[in-house]
């Protein structure tokens, strides 16, 4: 009973971890460049069916690749014409415009796919179980949490160690002072819109075997993001993270203890507790910052 319990909740983990790939994207565009992306859960959906379609010619470990690659120049070119409309404007123009995007992009998949869920098999070097003494978990899933550890990983150092990332945790802060300093943001809102679309493809990817494809498999896992950057705190990294693994947690201890019907509600009142005790979330007093 208790092996059964920890299970659920590595699985809960897996979730918060696949949840923070998706927040950290959201909080990246809306703390540089001021832009609510409804559109983020969409690219989610689009990188399991870019799995489906590329799988077969270039196997699992290629679509992983190609795939949120795709994505990222998608991304570009939606920045490049869309976005740069928007930026520093009115939330609620480009809460409108990435909503529009997001039925374009879910319609598309509808209109080419079809509304039928497909199955897409796991990649036969990932089948079986790891045998940790009692305890026996999915290799799969095992994988997809290290994947997931290595991506946010990666992201911490590009903003953190790099000279990229301390000209976007600048541009964040004060972009004016960059300006002044003949710093243009353009291609830094690019380069962010680009990795942050790529992050949630990766994240579709990796879901693809786990859960049947369809147009509307992102609608939950956005919306369940946009509580993890609300918990966490816009625009902080560590609020981010801290929110995702914390929602996964209780999304798996409800599971566990056999209330996965409440799984969904119980996040949303912790939520609610967490705006309650501190409205600017977990850690939202370096609102302005992304470190």
């Amino acid at each position: 009973m208790v092996l059964v319990f920890l299970s659920q909740l590595l699985n809960g983990l897996l979730d918060g971890f696949y949840y923070m790939l998706i927040a950290l994207g959201l909080s990246l565009i809306f703390s540089l460049g001021g832009i609510v992306n409804l559109a983020h859960g969409a690219f989610f959906t689009l990188g399991a069916y870019l799995a489906l379609v590329l799988t077969p010619h270039i196997g699992f470990f290629g679509a992983l690749i190609v795939g949120p690659l795709i994505a990222a120049v998608l991304a570009i070119l939606m920045e490049r014409f869309l976005f740069t409309r928007f930026y520093r404007e009115d939330p609620l123009y480009s809460l409108l415009l990435t909503f529009g995007i997001a039925m374009i992009i879910e319609q598309s998949l509808r209109w080419y796919f079809g509304a039928t869920p497909r199955a897409y098999s796991m990649p036969t070097e990932l089948r079986g179980q790891v045998f940790m003494g009692d305890f026996v978990y999915s290799r799969y899933r095992m994988f997809l949490i290290a994947v997931a550890v290595v991506v946010v990983s990666a992201v911490w150092v590009l903003l953190n160690r790099t000279a990229f990332g301390r000209i976007v945790r600048a541009g964040i802060q004060n972009p004016d002072i960059l300006g002044t300093l003949g710093i243009s943001l353009r291609p830094y809102l690019s380069a962010v819109v680009a990795i942050a679309i790529a992050i949630a493809a990766i994240a579709g990817v990796l879901m693809a075997p786990l859960q049947p494809i369809h147009p509307m498999m992102g609608v939950e896992v956005g919306t369940a993001a946009f509580v993890v950057v609300v918990i966490g705190g816009l625009g902080s990294f560590w609020g981010v993270v801290i929110a995702a693994l914390l929602v996964g947690l209780v999304k798996g201890a409800m599971i566990g203890l056999g209330l996965s019907q409440y799984s969904m509600l119980a996040i949303y009142l912790l939520m609610f507790v967490v705006l309650l005790l501190r409205p600017r979330g977990l850690l939202g007093e370096r609102i302005t910052r992304f470190e």
